[in-house]
């Protein structure tokens, strides 16, 4: 493809040429793909979910011809395997004895396979449509993205989508399949020499002497780990949903790309199904309704930092004192610990040298300080700064700290990533015996606090990874108190075996909003890593017993207050319950000569402690009904002639549904009753 200054616009897919790197590239790893070792064709043994077991032969035998072998409506329906519990791609042959399962594209190994290998057919159409020099293109949980690099500074904009599509769909018409193979790191500097982003990625991230996986579907090639689709006619469906820029490796500064993000679907039923639910989230947006209901804003003087107005406020503090509320309840000391630190507490509960780039740091007299990611280094800080008894024990801190961490331009977003939030921070410090007890009592609040949002939730548990702190026995022990604890719940939960922390296995909550999305807020993690490292220790019931070190229990229900302020946003569409709402109630007087009686009734009502307004306007009755319905406003009080002889109000929702007339004695015992069942 020959650069121009003015990028070009082609009437039909035929006429789209070639980008001039494309033969080149093909013969080059057509050369790498005739060297590749072959594998013996020895006897092997594949054993399915079910137990059975059948005949194979190494190097010949693929995922793919089994799945055949059983059905071919099955066939058609996986999209990748697990081999020995590691993914793989379909088409590649086996090669020893092996365990074996088919996966299809509604579990998440599925989907991401399917979108990863969408991300390639992406790609492919950007090279071909811009000769785009490709970075990377991964799935992202909801579809995927490839970012990529355009001649001449060109952007991409909604005009280029169809043609885009038009390209897609011919190269999957072409059923192109994908290919593997290994390549050298020398090999692969050579396959991409004329992208230096792709020279990039080979140089840092492989090692001398090292390898990579190389994958082709048709002209495009890519790096990439696999695994991927048979071929490109498995994607029959495939919208690219947005264009945008993107900095190279993420970092402010360096190069502009053009990121390009798509859905795609093995049924073109699943697209539909996919817009309309879109459709619906983007209603339930939670900047959208930030920004109709008046409720926060982001500005560029703080990026990545809220600006919370008065109504969202509200929403806010009131989330806050709920929490506070039922922490008292619960026996949770809250504390206030400094913002600002040496970097010497960092060093020593060991987040700088793992987290130092999202940290920020600041000097102070000529030392080194920083704004504080999260408060258990100064909760245990707190806990050794004065002598502590098994008696004390359990110790629960709580703190609203302000937080701060350094996340990058481009992945802030809305509240859901930001670089200043609060946290409804927990660390319980107590005996072994008493961690049981603990959790269970963590996993009722938390119980509490989402049964209230109506979240559904799901448990996961994770144990013992192979590089631990720590005695064997210990987290075994600790283990059995969590397993104890989930079933004492009495709902289901699952097993992560070998994934939880080095320092403590933890369970992992994950809740579901109204439109069946996952996020993670809640956790509960034992940590047996910094209670040694601040060198924890409290006095035994023994004066002969060594002095014990706790064993430190993190717990977070919100998480990040600004991020679970964005879920229930769009959990609840805006439309809040009355005893978080920040529009209870609207005073409508019917005529102005009731004005005063609205004061009054407004100065009563705000007086108990509601959100209360009047609307003064000069708007006809019904118009100010619908205005105040429109602002989500739970209550609408109508007061006319008879509500002014009556001490009455006359009442209807935001939902039009009328209540009719009652005193305002009788709805402020009706209020009080909707926030004390909360």
């Amino acid at each position: 493809m020959a650069d121009t200054a003015v990028k070009p616009v082609y009437k039909n897919v035929q006429s789209v040429p070639a980008p001039d790197f494309w033969k080149e590239r093909v013969d080059k790893f057509e050369k790498i793909l005739a060297a590749q070792p072959k594998i013996e064709g020895k006897a092997i043994k594949i054993t399915l979910p079910d137990g059975s077991v059948r005949d194979g032969a190494a190097g010949e035998t693929s995922p793919l011809s089994v799945a055949q072998s059983i059905s071919q409506g099955l066939a058609q329906a996986v999209v990748v395997a697990r081999v020995n519990g590691k993914v793989w791609d379909l088409q590649r042959p086996l090669e020893e004895d092996c365990s074996l399962e088919l996966v299809k594209f509604d579990s998440e190994e599925g989907r991401d396979t399917f979108w990863h290998s969408s991300a390639h057919i992406l790609g492919w159409a950007m090279e071909k449509l811009y000769g785009a020099h490709l970075t990377h293109g991964p799935p992202n949980g909801d579809g995927f993205f490839y970012d990529g690099a355009l001649p001449n500074g060109w952007t991409v904009d909604t005009n280029d989508f169809k043609m885009l599509e038009l390209l897609v769909k011919s190269f999957t018409k072409q059923k192109a399949p994908f290919q593997r193979i290994v390549a050298t790191k020398e090999e692969a500097l050579d396959l991409f020499s004329y992208n230096k982003y792709k020279q990039y990625l080979i140089s840092s991230k492989i090692p001398d002497g090292g390898t990579c996986t190389v994958y082709r579907c048709g002209d495009l090639i890519d790096l990439c780990t696999g695994p991927h689709l048979p071929h490109t006619g498995r994607v029959k469906a495939f919208k690219v949903v947005r264009s945008s820029g993107a900095f190279w490796l993420g970092k402010d500064g360096n190069d502009v790309l053009q990121r390009l993000t798509a859905i795609s679907f093995p049924d073109p039923k699943l697209l539909k199904q996919w817009v309309s639910f879109k459709e619906e989230a983007a209603k339930r947006d939670h900047r959208r309704i930030g920004e109709q209901q008046d409720l926060f804003t982001m500005l560029p003087i703080a990026p990545g930092c809220a600006f919370f107005r008065p109504h969202g406020t509200r929403i806010y503090n009131t989330l806050l004192e709920t929490m506070r509320r039922e922490q008292r309840k619960r026996g949770f000391l809250e504390v206030i610990t400094p913002n600002v630190f040496h970097t010497d507490l960092w060093k020593t509960s060991g987040h700088l040298p793992n987290y130092e780039e999202n940290i920020f740091k600041i000097e102070i007299e000529k030392a080194e300080h920083a704004l504080k990611p999260m408060n258990c280094p100064g909760h245990c800080e707190l806990f050794r700064s004065k002598a502590r008894s098994h008696r004390d024990l359990p110790l629960r801190f709580a703190e609203w700290g302000v937080l701060h961490r350094n996340e990058l331009a481009g992945a802030l977003s809305g509240l859901t990533r930001v670089r200043r939030f609060v946290q409804d921070d927990a660390h319980i410090f107590c005996t072994m015996d008493q961690v049981e007890g603990e959790i269970a009592s963590a996993l009722e609040f938390m119980d509490f606090i989402y049964t209230k949002f109506g979240f559904l939730y799901t448990f996961e548990l994770s144990t013992r990874p192979e590089k631990f702190l720590g005695e064997v026995e210990i987290w075994d022990k600790a283990e059995a108190m969590l397993k104890n604890a989930l079933d004492g719940t009495g709902k289901k939960w699952e097993l992560n075996e070998g994934d939880g922390a080095f320092y403590g296995p933890k369970i992992d909550i994950h809740i579901e909003d109204a439109l069946r999305r996952s996020y993670q807020c809640a956790t509960i993690q034992l940590d047996f890593n910094l209670p040694e490292r601040f060198n924890l220790h409290y006095a035994g019931a023994s004066k002969d017993e060594e002095r014990p070190r706790p064993v430190m229990i993190h717990r977070a229900i919100y998480g990040s207050l600004e991020r679970f302020f964005a879920i229930v946003t769009e959990h609840l569409g805006g439309k809040w319950p009355f005893w978080l709402s920040p529009r209870q109630v609207m005073l409508v007087p019917v005529d102005p000569k009731f004005s005063d009686y609205a004061k009054s009734v407004h100065e009563r009502l705000f007086n108990e402690g509601y959100n209360v307004d009047v609307d003064y306007s000069g708007n006809t009755l019904n118009k100010k009904i619908r205005n105040a319905q429109v602002a989500q406003y739970n209550f609408i009080l109508v007061v006319g002639a008879n509500e002014v002889e009556n001490n009455s109000v006359n009442i209807r929702t935001r939902d039009n549904q009328v209540h009719g007339e009652k005193t305002v004695d009788e709805v402020l015992v009706e209020f009080r009753q909707l926030v004390d069942d909360w």
